[in-house]
């Protein structure tokens, strides 16, 4: 179950008209699970009771007495009063990025980490294939291009969705299908809200074939670990087979 947030401005309206008065008050609501999954709610108590309330996921008024539903339904009517609570979810959702800034900073790897490698191809148009992995950003806005020798590259680009951690931090992982030439210079260009300038990962040719031949030396080692093994069992095995003694049997 995710934490639940709430951002909320209290209005109080009083009336002193008898020695125990009336009392009434407004509470603009703007709570958040993540930033993507959030509710702006806008409510009118009166003696403690609510009247009636604005809530952004029905986009409407609702009211909840007799003459509050009368009320409720004049302000649906109204595009200056729906207009004006739409401005006021938009700043629920443009606060939200704060908050996680002040309050979670200190837990959060905002700033994202990028590589660059090569992958099998997955056409035929083009030989190599490099994927550019972007981990652990937030807040979710994320720009992602390739340069080949500093000039961007629209064509033979895929990407994939943001993805979620579940943790708030996102991934993505971009895609670039093409024929290498001696000398090119092949970048990846990170853009987030948590970089001072654009982050630039360029693929270096060397260390991802050396990474490659590293996994194909270890795999060959354990492949010649387990025949050396198979090979010492089997003289062991053959050895104590043909070095027992025949012992005869007496016929009677």
């Amino acid at each position: 179950m995710g934490m639940k947030f709430s951002f909320s401005l209290l209005f109080l309206i009083l009336f002193f008209s008898r020695a125990d008065g009336l009392f009434g008050h407004g509470v603009f609501h703007c709570q958040f699970t993540s930033p993507d999954d959030f509710v702006y709610l806008e409510q009118m108590f009166f003696n403690k009771v609510l009247q009636i309330q604005y809530n952004s996921t029905l986009g409407k008024y609702t009211g909840y007495t007799e003459k509050t539903k009368e009320i409720a339904e004049g302000l649906n009517k109204n595009p200056k009063f729906i207009k004006e609570e739409k401005k006021n979810e938009l700043k629920c959702k443009n606060h939200i990025p704060l908050f996680f800034d002040v309050f979670l900073k200190p837990d959060l790897h905002l700033e994202p980490s990028v590589r660059v490698r090569s992958v099998q191809a997955a056409s035929s148009q083009h030989p190599g294939m490099l994927v550019c992995s972007v981990h652990y950003f937030f807040p979710k806005p994320i720009r992602v291009t390739w340069l080949r020798n500093g000039k961007e590259v629209t064509s033979d680009v895929t990407s994939t969705e943001k993805l979620s951690n579940g943790d708030w931090h996102y991934q993505i992982h971009s895609y670039l299908e093409f024929t290498p030439v001696p000398g090119e210079k092949i970048t990846c260009m990170v853009e987030h809200a948590h970089l001072m300038k654009p982050k630039l990962c360029e693929w270096d040719p060397r260390t991802d074939r050396e990474s490659e031949n590293n996994k194909i030396a270890v795999g060959t080692a354990g492949l010649l670990l387990g025949l050396v093994f198979f090979v010492a069992g089997l003289i062991y095995f053959k050895k104590k087979t043909y070095g027992r003694e025949l012992v005869p049997t007496n016929s009677i």
